[in-house]
Protein backbone atom coordinates (compact mmCIF):
# COMPACT_ATOMS: atom_id res chain seq x y z
CA UNK A 1 0.00 0.00 0.00
CA UNK A 2 1.20 3.48 -0.96
CA UNK A 3 1.85 6.18 1.82
CA UNK A 4 -1.16 7.94 -0.22
CA UNK A 5 -3.54 5.47 0.13
CA UNK A 6 -2.03 4.41 3.86
CA UNK A 7 -2.94 8.46 4.42
CA UNK A 8 -6.67 7.99 2.93
CA UNK A 9 -7.43 4.99 5.23
CA UNK A 10 -5.93 6.48 8.35
CA UNK A 11 -8.03 9.96 7.26
CA UNK A 12 -11.26 7.68 7.07
CA UNK A 13 -10.93 5.80 10.19
CA UNK A 14 -10.49 9.04 11.82
CA UNK A 15 -13.17 11.12 10.07
CA UNK A 16 -15.96 7.90 10.33
CA UNK A 17 -15.05 6.22 13.71
CA UNK A 18 -17.40 7.03 16.74
CA UNK A 19 -15.11 9.74 19.03
CA UNK A 20 -14.98 7.58 22.00
CA UNK A 21 -13.70 4.81 19.45
CA UNK A 22 -11.00 7.16 19.16
CA UNK A 23 -10.46 8.38 22.57
CA UNK A 24 -9.72 4.98 23.81
CA UNK A 25 -7.41 4.33 20.90
CA UNK A 26 -5.31 7.71 21.61
CA UNK A 27 -5.23 6.78 25.17
CA UNK A 28 -3.89 3.33 24.58
CA UNK A 29 -1.08 5.06 22.41
CA UNK A 30 -0.15 7.98 25.45
CA UNK A 31 -0.39 5.21 27.87
CA UNK A 32 1.84 2.55 26.15
CA UNK A 33 4.25 5.20 25.50
CA UNK A 34 3.93 6.52 29.48
CA UNK A 35 4.03 2.91 31.06
CA UNK A 36 8.18 2.86 28.84
CA UNK A 37 8.58 6.19 29.87
CA UNK A 38 8.25 5.31 33.45
CA UNK A 39 10.58 2.23 33.03
CA UNK A 40 13.21 4.79 31.39
CA UNK A 41 13.06 6.70 34.79
CA UNK A 42 15.64 4.80 36.14
CA UNK A 43 18.49 5.48 33.02
CA UNK A 44 17.45 8.66 32.33
CA UNK A 45 16.15 11.87 33.80
CA UNK A 46 12.48 12.45 33.13
CA UNK A 47 13.21 16.15 31.68
CA UNK A 48 15.43 14.43 28.80
CA UNK A 49 12.85 11.61 28.46
CA UNK A 50 9.96 14.31 27.81
CA UNK A 51 12.45 15.70 25.80
CA UNK A 52 13.71 13.53 23.47
CA UNK A 53 9.77 12.17 23.55
CA UNK A 54 8.49 15.41 21.80
CA UNK A 55 11.41 16.16 19.32
CA UNK A 56 10.84 12.33 17.88
CA UNK A 57 7.24 12.80 17.72
CA UNK A 58 7.96 16.46 15.98
CA UNK A 59 10.38 14.72 13.19
CA UNK A 60 7.60 11.88 12.32
CA UNK A 61 4.69 13.93 12.36
CA UNK A 62 6.92 16.30 9.78
CA UNK A 63 8.07 13.86 7.78
CA UNK A 64 4.03 12.21 7.22
CA UNK A 65 2.95 15.90 6.66
CA UNK A 66 5.48 16.87 3.86
CA UNK A 67 2.75 16.12 1.15
CA UNK A 68 0.63 18.55 3.15
CA UNK A 69 3.46 21.26 3.82
CA UNK A 70 4.41 21.55 -0.13
CA UNK A 71 0.69 21.96 -1.07
CA UNK A 72 -0.61 23.83 1.83
CA UNK A 73 0.90 27.36 1.01
CA UNK A 74 2.30 29.94 3.42
CA UNK A 75 1.60 30.25 7.20
CA UNK A 76 -0.20 33.22 8.38
CA UNK A 77 1.00 34.99 11.17
CA UNK A 78 -1.92 34.15 13.11
CA UNK A 79 -1.64 30.23 11.90
CA UNK A 80 2.17 30.09 13.07
CA UNK A 81 1.25 32.36 16.50
CA UNK A 82 -1.37 29.65 17.38
CA UNK A 83 0.68 26.36 16.49
CA UNK A 84 3.57 27.99 18.57
CA UNK A 85 1.26 28.27 21.55
CA UNK A 86 -0.24 25.04 21.22
CA UNK A 87 3.92 23.48 20.84
CA UNK A 88 4.29 24.90 24.00
CA UNK A 89 1.86 24.18 25.90
CA UNK A 90 2.01 20.44 24.27
CA UNK A 91 5.80 20.05 25.52
CA UNK A 92 5.54 21.97 28.84
CA UNK A 93 2.62 19.56 29.27
CA UNK A 94 5.11 16.58 28.72
CA UNK A 95 7.46 17.36 30.58
CA UNK A 96 5.17 18.59 33.89
CA UNK A 97 3.79 14.70 33.59
CA UNK A 98 7.28 13.41 33.94
CA UNK A 99 8.35 15.38 36.34
CA UNK A 100 4.61 14.12 38.07
CA UNK A 101 4.93 10.66 37.69
CA UNK A 102 8.22 10.06 39.31
CA UNK A 103 6.71 10.87 42.20
CA UNK A 104 2.70 9.42 41.95
CA UNK A 105 1.13 6.23 40.50
CA UNK A 106 0.01 7.08 36.60
CA UNK A 107 -3.46 6.70 36.99
CA UNK A 108 -3.48 9.34 40.12
CA UNK A 109 -1.49 11.65 38.64
CA UNK A 110 -3.67 11.50 35.21
CA UNK A 111 -7.17 11.65 37.51
CA UNK A 112 -5.70 14.70 39.09
CA UNK A 113 -4.19 16.86 35.89
CA UNK A 114 -7.68 15.97 34.62
CA UNK A 115 -8.76 19.01 36.49
CA UNK A 116 -7.65 21.21 33.70
CA UNK A 117 -9.96 19.51 30.97
CA UNK A 118 -12.74 19.21 33.50
CA UNK A 119 -12.05 23.25 33.83
CA UNK A 120 -12.81 23.93 30.31
CA UNK A 121 -15.81 21.38 30.19
CA UNK A 122 -17.22 23.38 32.86
CA UNK A 123 -16.95 26.69 31.36
CA UNK A 124 -18.76 25.33 28.32
CA UNK A 125 -21.35 23.47 29.62
CA UNK A 126 -25.19 24.98 28.57
CA UNK A 127 -27.43 22.11 29.31
CA UNK A 128 -28.98 20.09 32.60
CA UNK A 129 -27.76 16.56 30.59
CA UNK A 130 -24.18 18.07 30.28
CA UNK A 131 -23.99 19.83 33.58
CA UNK A 132 -25.01 15.64 35.33
CA UNK A 133 -22.44 14.61 33.14
CA UNK A 134 -19.61 17.08 34.26
CA UNK A 135 -20.59 16.44 38.09
CA UNK A 136 -20.28 12.41 37.36
CA UNK A 137 -16.80 13.21 35.53
CA UNK A 138 -15.87 15.28 38.91
CA UNK A 139 -16.78 13.06 41.35
CA UNK A 140 -15.21 10.08 39.07
CA UNK A 141 -11.90 11.80 39.02
CA UNK A 142 -11.66 13.50 42.68
CA UNK A 143 -12.52 9.57 43.88
CA UNK A 144 -9.53 8.28 42.02
CA UNK A 145 -7.32 11.12 42.74
CA UNK A 146 -7.92 9.67 46.44
CA UNK A 147 -7.86 13.90 47.59
CA UNK A 148 -4.79 12.62 49.10
CA UNK A 149 -3.44 16.80 48.56
CA UNK A 150 -0.92 16.61 50.70
CA UNK A 151 1.34 13.59 50.71
CA UNK A 152 3.40 14.15 47.33
CA UNK A 153 3.75 17.98 47.42
CA UNK A 154 6.33 17.86 44.63
CA UNK A 155 4.40 15.40 42.37
CA UNK A 156 1.44 17.34 43.10
CA UNK A 157 2.72 20.56 42.09
CA UNK A 158 4.17 19.93 38.72
CA UNK A 159 0.43 17.26 38.04
CA UNK A 160 -0.98 21.18 38.79
CA UNK A 161 1.11 22.44 36.45
CA UNK A 162 0.21 19.67 33.52
CA UNK A 163 -3.85 20.18 34.16
CA UNK A 164 -3.32 23.83 33.02
CA UNK A 165 -1.12 22.91 30.21
CA UNK A 166 -3.61 20.38 29.57
CA UNK A 167 -6.03 22.51 29.12
CA UNK A 168 -4.37 25.31 26.95
CA UNK A 169 -3.61 22.29 24.58
CA UNK A 170 -7.02 21.59 24.63
CA UNK A 171 -8.38 25.25 23.63
CA UNK A 172 -5.50 25.89 21.21
CA UNK A 173 -5.36 22.78 19.71
CA UNK A 174 -9.01 22.92 18.27
CA UNK A 175 -8.23 26.27 16.84
CA UNK A 176 -5.05 24.72 14.98
CA UNK A 177 -7.00 21.40 14.31
CA UNK A 178 -9.24 23.67 12.24
CA UNK A 179 -6.35 25.63 9.71
CA UNK A 180 -7.41 22.27 8.03
CA UNK A 181 -3.37 20.90 7.79
CA UNK A 182 -3.59 17.54 8.73
CA UNK A 183 -1.10 16.92 11.33
CA UNK A 184 1.47 19.43 10.16
CA UNK A 185 0.33 21.94 12.78
CA UNK A 186 0.72 19.16 15.38
CA UNK A 187 4.45 18.40 13.92
CA UNK A 188 5.40 21.60 13.37
CA UNK A 189 4.01 22.86 17.12
CA UNK A 190 6.19 20.44 18.56
CA UNK A 191 9.13 20.77 16.63
CA UNK A 192 8.91 24.44 18.42
CA UNK A 193 8.00 23.38 21.67
CA UNK A 194 11.28 21.26 21.81
CA UNK A 195 13.23 24.19 21.21
CA UNK A 196 11.19 25.62 24.09
CA UNK A 197 11.81 22.78 26.88
CA UNK A 198 15.33 22.29 25.37
CA UNK A 199 16.96 23.73 28.65
CA UNK A 200 15.33 21.54 30.82
CA UNK A 201 15.65 18.34 28.62
CA UNK A 202 19.15 18.92 27.24
CA UNK A 203 21.54 19.09 30.50
CA UNK A 204 20.97 15.61 31.32
CA UNK A 205 20.51 13.61 28.14
CA UNK A 206 24.15 12.65 28.01
CA UNK A 207 22.76 8.69 28.87
CA UNK A 208 20.98 9.17 25.55
CA UNK A 209 23.67 9.77 23.49
CA UNK A 210 26.03 6.85 24.81
CA UNK A 211 23.10 4.34 24.91
CA UNK A 212 21.67 3.95 21.63
CA UNK A 213 18.57 1.90 22.50
CA UNK A 214 17.33 4.64 25.10
CA UNK A 215 17.59 7.46 22.77
CA UNK A 216 15.45 5.02 19.86
CA UNK A 217 13.17 4.21 23.34
CA UNK A 218 12.37 7.18 23.90
CA UNK A 219 11.61 8.11 20.04
CA UNK A 220 9.08 4.93 20.20
CA UNK A 221 7.39 6.88 23.36
CA UNK A 222 7.07 10.05 21.11
CA UNK A 223 5.48 8.50 18.34
CA UNK A 224 2.89 6.64 20.82
CA UNK A 225 2.30 9.11 22.86
CA UNK A 226 2.35 12.05 20.65
CA UNK A 227 2.05 11.53 17.09
CA UNK A 228 -0.58 8.67 17.41
CA UNK A 229 -2.14 9.84 20.68
CA UNK A 230 -2.20 13.88 20.29
CA UNK A 231 -2.44 13.12 16.17
CA UNK A 232 -5.98 11.30 16.60
CA UNK A 233 -7.04 14.27 19.05
CA UNK A 234 -6.01 16.40 16.13
CA UNK A 235 -8.79 14.88 13.94
CA UNK A 236 -10.87 14.42 16.55
CA UNK A 237 -11.14 17.78 17.71
CA UNK A 238 -12.64 18.99 13.86
CA UNK A 239 -15.53 16.85 14.20
CA UNK A 240 -16.63 17.91 18.02
CA UNK A 241 -17.23 20.64 20.17
CA UNK A 242 -14.32 21.16 22.81
CA UNK A 243 -16.52 20.82 25.40
CA UNK A 244 -17.58 17.39 24.63
CA UNK A 245 -13.78 16.88 23.27
CA UNK A 246 -13.15 17.91 26.97
CA UNK A 247 -15.37 15.74 29.33
CA UNK A 248 -14.48 12.28 27.05
CA UNK A 249 -10.96 12.72 27.95
CA UNK A 250 -12.18 11.98 31.46
CA UNK A 251 -11.72 8.27 29.51
CA UNK A 252 -7.75 8.52 29.94
CA UNK A 253 -7.57 8.62 33.63
CA UNK A 254 -9.62 4.95 33.33
CA UNK A 255 -7.06 4.08 31.08
CA UNK A 256 -4.60 4.72 32.81
CA UNK A 257 -5.63 3.03 36.06
CA UNK A 258 -5.62 0.36 33.78
CA UNK A 259 -2.27 0.11 32.13
CA UNK A 260 -0.37 1.19 35.69
CA UNK A 261 -2.41 -2.18 37.30
CA UNK A 262 -1.46 -4.50 34.04
CA UNK A 263 2.20 -3.21 33.55
CA UNK A 264 3.49 -1.24 37.04
CA UNK A 265 1.43 -3.54 39.52
CA UNK A 266 -0.34 -0.33 40.78
CA UNK A 267 -3.44 -2.22 41.60
CA UNK A 268 -6.79 -0.12 42.36
CA UNK A 269 -8.79 -0.82 45.07
CA UNK A 270 -12.10 -0.48 45.57
CA UNK A 271 -12.59 3.28 45.61
CA UNK A 272 -10.74 3.56 42.34
CA UNK A 273 -13.09 1.56 40.65
CA UNK A 274 -16.11 2.86 41.93
CA UNK A 275 -14.47 6.56 40.24
CA UNK A 276 -13.52 4.81 37.47
CA UNK A 277 -17.95 4.23 37.51
CA UNK A 278 -18.26 7.77 38.03
CA UNK A 279 -16.05 8.86 35.01
CA UNK A 280 -17.94 6.43 32.88
CA UNK A 281 -21.30 7.43 34.02
CA UNK A 282 -20.49 10.91 33.03
CA UNK A 283 -19.22 9.96 29.49
CA UNK A 284 -22.37 7.99 29.08
CA UNK A 285 -24.88 10.71 30.19
CA UNK A 286 -23.27 13.72 28.37
CA UNK A 287 -24.94 14.91 24.91
CA UNK A 288 -23.45 13.56 21.82
CA UNK A 289 -23.37 16.58 19.77
CA UNK A 290 -20.82 17.80 16.45
CA UNK A 291 -19.95 20.28 15.04
CA UNK A 292 -22.60 22.03 12.51
CA UNK A 293 -21.47 20.47 8.98
CA UNK A 294 -20.14 24.14 7.98
CA UNK A 295 -17.38 23.88 10.65
CA UNK A 296 -16.11 20.87 10.46
CA UNK A 297 -12.69 20.09 8.45
CA UNK A 298 -12.87 17.42 6.19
Amino acid sequence: MSSNAASRGLNRFANTSPPEALFIVSAIGQYCGAVIAVRLFDDLAPASVAWFRVIGAAFVLIAFSIPTLRRGGRWTRNELISVSLFGISTALMNLFFYLAIQHLDLGKGVAIEFIGPITVAALRTRTSRNALALVCAVIGVLILSGIEFGNEPVGLFFIFLASIMWAAYIVIGAKVARFDRGVSGLGVGLLIGAIFIAPFGAPTSGPAFSAPWILATCFLVGILSNAIGYGIDQFTLRRIPVRRFSLLLALLPVTATVFGLVFLDQVPSITDLIGISFVLAGVVVQQRDTLPATEVVA
